[in-house]
């Protein structure tokens, strides 16, 4: 039979928190094992918690308690969030934005976030994205074949929720680009 013990065997904490078998103690465990496992926003730990069935009445204190601590900073998720998933994700400012306004993120903070990308460093992601498409395939010659390849690359950076001026451009000096190379190395 398993030994039911609180995180890294600290009873005593979990006892002044209300006992081990409160419902407080339960959310700060279930609160620890959704931060274990990435950062969280506070208002999607306080949604998550409440949908496993925590009431406002304990959510609230507990969420300002891990906040006094430091385990919730809206402020660093955002800027942490913004840079991984623009580096790894390639999404633009915008997505980025929106995908942490679903988090329940404040306005002010997501703005300060997306301000670390320059307009300079989301074109250059967004060349990126193209060229390394263009590299893995070999778009088939032909007007039709081609603007059809080029619909495509502006949809992918379209979808990573880069405006369609600069989709358009990106997609458009990049598609010269490759085809000056395949010129010069005659394919």
């Amino acid at each position: 039979m398993k030994s039911e013990r609180a995180p890294h065997g600290d009873r005593a904490d979990a006892q002044r928190r209300g006992g081990e078998g409160s419902e407080r103690s339960r959310a700060y465990e279930a609160s620890l094992r959704l931060l274990a496992a990435r950062a969280r926003s506070r208002a999607e730990l306080a949604d998550r918690l409440q949908r496993k069935g925590y009431p406002e009445a304990v959510v609230g204190p507990l969420l300002d308690d891990l906040e006094r601590a430091g385990l919730i900073d809206d402020a660093d998720f955002a800027a942490q969030w913004v840079y991984f998933r623009h580096r790894d994700g390639g999404r633009s400012r915008r997505a980025l934005g929106m995908e942490l306004r679903s988090k329940g993120v404040d306005g002010a903070v997501i703005e300060e976030a997306v301000a670390q990308i320059s307009d300079d460093d989301e074109c250059a992601r967004a060349t990126e994205l193209v060229r390394r498409t263009l590299r893995r395939r070999r778009p088939a010659a032909g007007s039709d074949a081609e603007r059809r390849e080029q619909r495509r690359l502006v949809g992918m950076l379209a979808r990573k929720g880069y405006g369609s001026e600069l989709a358009y451009t990106v997609v458009m000096d990049e598609w010269r680009a490759v085809a000056a190379e395949r010129a010069a190395a005659g394919d």
